[in-house]
């Protein structure tokens, strides 16, 4: 589950993962251990521009960005939230510097958009340093949004 909802995201996700837009998409970005930011830094970024602009890095070596399938938005009537969910994400023969997290991020426009267009919903801690074997990130309910009642 996320780690952190970044501000621009808040009151948003259950929307931008219904992917309501022709060509729009979850994207999941590996950012490198080694310079990340704090989550109160992360938190204030409203593009993955600026996100990439800070220290972070994106881990780019051989474990590029990776578009998530079977996204699913479930109103869990029960729990009193909503359930966003998606298929399991693998990297083939992982390289490259650690990793230390992944963010997820929403993209209005796969067919026109760039980094300045994508905006970051979720941040992830991931630990994990690639070794040229096969990595799968297992999601659960990458996120639960409920509110306070």
């Amino acid at each position: 589950m996320a780690n952190l909802v970044f501000n621009i995201a808040l009151g948003r996700l259950a929307y931008y993962a219904s992917l309501p837009a022709t060509n729009d998409a979850l994207i999941m970005v590996p950012l490198e251990a080694t310079g990340l930011v704090s989550d109160a830094t992360l938190r204030d970024y409203d593009t993955l521009s600026d996100l990439l602009a800070g220290a972070s890095n994106e881990q780019t070596s051989n474990m590029t960005r990776k578009t998530l399938a079977s996204v699913a938005v479930t109103v869990n009537d029960t729990d009193n939230r909503v359930d966003l969910d998606c298929a399991d994400v693998t990297w083939t023969a992982a390289t490259g510097n650690a990793i230390g997290a992944v963010v997820i991020c929403y993209d209005p426009d796969t067919t026109g958009g760039d980094d300045t267009t994508l905006i970051p919903l979720t941040k992830h801690d991931v630990s994990m340093t690639p070794d040229g074997s096969d990595f799968t990130l297992t999601i659960a309910d990458f996120v639960r949004a409920s509110s306070a009642a």
